[in-house]
């Protein structure tokens, strides 16, 4: 495993962590300045470089007794690489016609900030303004470790804008690297990105990541964060667990949790998690959409993930906001009464509606 990650919280309840990392408030940090060796911060919370042989993990406790918000800086992915996943690797596939479902009606399209590896050019988006005023910071990585093969997650972020783009017309994204090319992050970049984003919200922010906490415990600070952009919609994938167990930020109250759907949108993904937190579901596996052009790969690409189920429901929704509050078009899409209900998987968001 990576040196930069270790496993913490038992053999009960595993949640990969940043060692010696931890995240609190400005008061928590002032707290823990005797444990501390370095300190930095964005957005008014504070990561903390801890002095050799502290446990984040207790000094978070101990903080939280004390009434801060505090947690270790939790290793976040694409997929969840380490435990249960990935669904699958992506597979080359043939041209697809870029023919949104929305194509022709009125509105303007939906600001989507989509947090992930970044997005490379694309016929279908490389002339658009959106991208070409930000194409210099958001680029994918494709191979960071030199080994002449294309990382795990390189084109996450591609694939997933294809999806975006192909269901919601008009749509316009906010594009920010949180994950490496093999799909790996952490909750400081997430928390760092989404700074970045309170001063001029996104209608929507899809998040096709996500990671197990210690304890299970709720990612405060992210909530905290989520909650300063209330006009926000915030969608985000399950996870490739096979199990009921939360992942974060997905079972966060105020965040659309997705599960994937196997290609009959009848039944559950045998790799999508499950349970009462997940509120909606979409198709997951084998789905199509754009990628690199690179090897084997000719811009185009055949994945399966939670990851891409969740960027269906945010196309869907992104669309329907064109003509109606985001809120209210997650309320639309999610309406029961216009569609069925899986038990433990939500409301059934179909592909082409």
């Amino acid at each position: 495993m990576d040196r930069e990650i270790t496993v913490a919280g038992g053999d009960d309840a595993p949640a990969l962590i940043r060692p010696g990392q931890l995240l609190t408030d400005g008061a928590g940090a002032a707290a823990a300045e005797r444990w501390s060796e370095a300190v930095s911060e964005f957005g008014g919370i504070c990561r903390l470089r801890l002095s050799p042989g502290v446990d984040p993990c207790e000094i978070a406790s101990d903080l939280r007794d004390l009434g801060h918000t505090a947690s270790p800086n939790h290793v976040l992915a694409g997929q969840p690489l380490f435990f249960g996943g990935p669904a699958s690797r992506p597979f080359p596939t043939g041209p697809i016609t870029l023919a949104p479902a929305g194509a022709g009606r009125l509105g303007r399209g939906a600001t989507v900030a989509l947090l992930d590896t970044g997005l490379d050019a694309h016929p279908w988006w490389a002339e658009s303004a959106w991208f070409t005023d930000q194409r210099g910071d958001i680029g994918e990585r494709t191979d960071a470790d030199r080994d002449d093969r294309l990382d795990a997650q390189a084109g996450h972020g591609t694939f997933i804008a294809g999806l975006l783009v192909r269901r919601a017309h008009g749509v316009r994204l906010r594009v920010m690297r949180v994950l490496d090319s093999h799909g790996v992050g952490d909750e400081a970049g997430l928390l760092r990105a989404l700074a970045r984003l309170h001063d001029r919200p996104p209608h929507l922010i899809n998040l096709s990541l996500g990671g197990h906490t210690v304890q299970d415990l709720p990612p405060l600070l992210v909530a905290g964060a989520l909650a300063r952009m209330p006009g926000t919609v915030v969608v985000a994938a399950a996870g490739n667990s096979a199990s009921p167990r939360p992942l974060w930020p997905a079972a966060l109250p105020q965040v659309i949790a997705v599960g994937a759907l196997d290609p009959t949108e009848t039944f559950r993904a045998p790799f999508s998690a499950y349970g009462p937190w997940v509120d909606a579901c979409a198709r997951g596996e084998w789905l199509a959409s754009t990628f690199l052009t690179t090897g084997p790969f000719d811009g185009y690409a055949r994945w399966s993930g939670t990851s891409f189920a969740a960027a269906l429901v945010t196309g869907a929704i992104a669309d329907a906001a064109r003509d109606m509050p985001p809120s209210q078009a997650a309320a639309h899409v999610l309406d029961p009464l216009r569609s069925r209900e899986i038990p433990d998987l939500g409301v059934v968001v179909p592909a082409d509606r």
